[in-house]
């Protein structure tokens, strides 16, 4: 009984900060959105960036960040991570400091507070709109051609499948071919221990890590190859995320 009165009181501590730090972010993202793009996007996520750090260290949760041998994360480049939990957006911004650009879903603009920044910050996609889709599409085209990464969870949606990875999109490939722009593949792990999709009340401290694999290069490949980029970054990431799931055994 007791222990779950204090998992229920730390619940709603974490939450209150997070919405407190919101308010403080909302306030600096506010000043930058009066400046000139790309140093308005920069900023805002340079930002986000500190409010990750100082979340987790609030909440008790440690984040480690790893990059396996041969890998370099140098821009520009198409980072594609798996996406399993609400906690893969602050892992997400805590994992990279240089300049980028989100895909994110459209939906979540519509949470309080947390939803001005992230209308700010993100490349919203609608995937029911085809002409919205195309819009988020050239806006991530854009990104690249102004020297700056993108990132895109290829599976779309939370993987609720029990399997490492669900069904790839093909955007991030096509995007990748069409600009010629290398794929950087990004594990977030563990945030399904820390915060399940299923609620709320899962939240609980701990470990997350981020594991950055050697990039993919789309050298030899082009436009009509984008299943068989796709085929390979799914398999790369599938095997590296039962790789990392064995080793945590």
């Amino acid at each position: 009984m007791f222990k779950k009165v204090f998992h229920f009181i730390y619940v709603v501590y974490a939450f209150l900060m997070f919405f407190l730090l919101m308010f403080v972010v909302a306030f600096f993202v506010f000043l930058f959105v009066f400046f000139p793009e790309p140093k308005s996007g920069n900023y805002i996520y340079k930002t986000c960036y500190l409010w990750a750090g100082s979340w987790f260290f609030l909440i008790g949760l440690k984040h480690e960040i790893m990059y396996e041998k041969g890998c370099d994360v140098d821009g520009p480049v198409v980072l594609v991570a798996n996406h399993q939990s609400y906690m893969d957006i602050p892992m997400t911004v805590h994992s990279l400091k240089s300049a980028y650009r989100i895909l994110g879903k459209s939906e979540m603009a519509k949470i309080p507070v947390f939803g001005f920044i992230y209308k700010k910050a993100v490349i919203m996609v609608d995937r029911s709109d085809r002409s919205k889709r195309g819009q988020s599409y050239l806006e991530l085209k854009a990104s690249i051609h102004k020297g700056l990464s993108v990132l895109v969870y290829p599976e779309g949606t939370f993987n609720e499948t029990g399997q490492p990875l669900k069904h790839f999109y093909d955007g991030a490939f096509k995007l990748a071919l069409n600009t010629q722009t290398d794929i950087q593949p990004m594990l977030i792990l563990d945030t399904l221990d820390r915060l399940h999709y299923e609620s709320v009340f899962s939240l609980s401290p701990g470990k997350c890590r981020t594991v950055f694999l050697p990039k993919i290069t789309v050298d030899g490949l082009e436009k009509k190859d984008h299943e068989k980029l796709k085929a390979i970054v799914f398999n790369t990431m599938e095997t590296a995320i039962k790789r990392y799931a064995n080793s945590k055994q």
